[in-house]
């Protein structure tokens, strides 16, 4: 077999992103997990490992029991394991607790999860030997995934059963997929990258299953993609004030500064500059207008849209403290090692469910000013539902029962996980965390919210068609580009009905790659 590195990567690998004692950075993460990127074991982090290993090993060699070395775990802690069985006390607790059950959880949440698990070995805390560590890098490095399914972890002590099923092919045991997606034995995917499976020595499979990492993960990643997201909603939005007649003076910053949260500024700075230079708010800005003001799903955009942008700084501030832990149980402190609560997901499960409120209301939002785009009685002059030929076409309105099923879901989304909790381990864990159900249910709504906007998009750019045909007047430089982007992206304008859902997916395409979102800024640079 081809020699690993002690930093686990093959000699003159590609570049990869170093793991050391400080926290990753949540770019890093997205990096590794989403990007594939390759990942080395700094040197700071291989000295840390090496002394917290020699504390665990000292320990191991002492009369006095010590919980995690020389102990059984959870309930069955107050036994005593001796030197000659702690090996297997490693590997019968690793493939005992990977019991999940389910669908395979998506690879760049299992890298995400692992890579987050090396990040806590690498602080020294965890008392694991540097080769362990150095294969889990290793794993990471050539794409080898191991397969972890949906149901098994209740966020308490961490996400003990995500977490098992990686330590298993750390043994070379279970499933796992190759680089380029194949399922195969994890051995067979281990000697095929040149790496050797390891024999957990004391403390390293507790070290290897005890920690937040998945419900972490899975957080840094909804961020990422909610901070595009709510960009794009603000597109999203302004086309609608645009298409739907509507007034951008309620953006203006003096009425923004004197309700001062910063993402609802943010939100109204960005509505603003994308209706600059609109022909179709122009068109309607005259004495002889006689609206007064808005329908709220278009005047109270940047308070709804802001708010979740501050909802999202908040999370993001817990996610960069949970980064910078280290969550394991029990932990190596100086020459010794202490037992503690750390491994608890509340923190993390608390503001998962915080973003899935947002992530529904905001959505819920886009489903109003889509919807009122279709009702003739409050559309402002546009065909019902946006048909070819009203009664024999029916236009969007089934694009609108779409988004209106996917926001019903998200309200149902909403409901916290984190106040529940079932006990365990024969009532030693009495109070759990369901921060991975958290997290789960996440990740399924910011997908939803990303097809809700989609669709708003979607028809407020016919709606754009529309009033340039019947008012002779253009959208702003910035709504014009998103438009633009649809029509040559295969998303066709007014017409007799045609095949919807292509389109719907395209767009949807559209808004998760964010072409939408630079179209716009490609006009008007970026948005706050």
């Amino acid at each position: 077999m081809e020699s690993v590195s002690s930093n686990g990567v093959d000699p003159g690998a590609r570049s990869a992103v170093e793991v050391g004692v400080g926290p990753l950075a949540p770019d890093q993460v997205v990096a590794v997990a989403r990007g594939g990127a390759g990942v080395r074991l700094g040197e700071d982090a291989l000295a840390a490992i090496d002394r917290a290993r020699a504390v665990v090993e000292g320990l191991a060699a002492a009369d006095t029991p010590a919980y995690g070395v020389s102990t059984g775990f959870g309930a069955l802690a107050t036994r005593h394991i001796p030197t000659e069985m702690r090996a297997r006390l490693q590997r019968s607790l690793v493939r005992s607790h990977a019991a999940g059950s389910g669908p395979e959880i998506e690879r760049e949440v299992v890298r995400a999860l692992m890579l987050l698990r090396l990040s806590t070995l690498a602080t020294g805390r965890t008392g694991v030997r540097r080769e362990t560590a150095a294969l889990l890098a290793g794993l990471l490095h050539h794409g080898i995934t191991p397969v972890v399914r949906e149901h098994g972890s209740l966020g308490c002590s961490g996400d003990l059963a995500p977490l098992s099923h990686c330590a298993l092919a750390l043994m070379g045991e279970g499933e796992v997929r190759d680089a380029s997606g194949t399922l195969m034995p994890a051995a067979d995917a281990l000697a095929a990258a040149g790496l050797e499976p390891v024999e957990l020595a004391a403390k390293e499979g507790l070290a290897l299953i005890n920690g937040t990492d998945g419900m972490l993960g899975m957080l840094v990643l909804a961020l990422h993609d909610l901070r595009v997201l709510l960009r794009t909603a603000d597109v999203a939005a302004a086309m609608s004030v645009e298409g739907l007649l509507g007034t951008d003076r309620v953006f203006a910053p003096e009425l923004q500064a004197i309700r001062p949260h910063p993402g609802q500024a943010d939100s109204a700075a960005n509505l603003v500059r994308l209706l600059a230079g609109s022909g179709v708010v122009a068109s309607h800005r005259t004495p002889d207008c006689t609206r007064v003001q808005d329908a709220y799903s278009l005047r109270c955009a940047p308070q709804v849209h802001g708010a979740a942008r501050d909802t999202a700084d908040h999370a993001a501030r817990v996610a960069s403290w949970e980064l910078a832990s280290a969550v394991d149980n029990p932990v190596v402190v100086e020459d010794r090692v202490e037992s503690n609560g750390n491994f608890h997901g509340a923190p993390v499960a608390y503001v998962l469910d915080f973003l899935a409120i947002p992530v529904a209301d905001v959505a819920s939002m886009s489903e109003r000013r889509t919807d009122r785009f279709l009702d003739r009685a409050r559309n402002h002059g546009l065909p019902p539902f946006l048909a070819d030929d009203p009664g024999v076409d029916s236009g969007l309105m089934i694009a609108q029962y779409t988004q209106a099923a996917v926001v019903s879901e998200l309200k149902r989304l909403a409901v916290p996980a984190s106040v529940d909790s079932i006990p365990s381990s024969a009532m030693q864990e009495d109070h759990v965390s369901m921060g991975w159900g958290a997290a789960r249910k996440l990740r399924r709504a910011v997908d939803g919210l990303a097809r809700v906007v989609a669709i708003e998009v979607m028809t407020a750019a016919r709606a754009l068609d529309l009033r340039a045909a019947a008012l002779g007047v253009s959208p702003s430089p910035a709504t014009g580009a998103v438009v633009d982007l649809l029509r040559s992206s295969g998303v066709a304008g007014p017409g007799p009905d045609r095949h919807l859902s292509p389109e719907i997916e395209t767009c949807v395409d559209l808004v998760r790659s964010r072409a939408v979102l630079a179209a716009a800024t490609s006009v008007i640079g970026d948005l706050a």
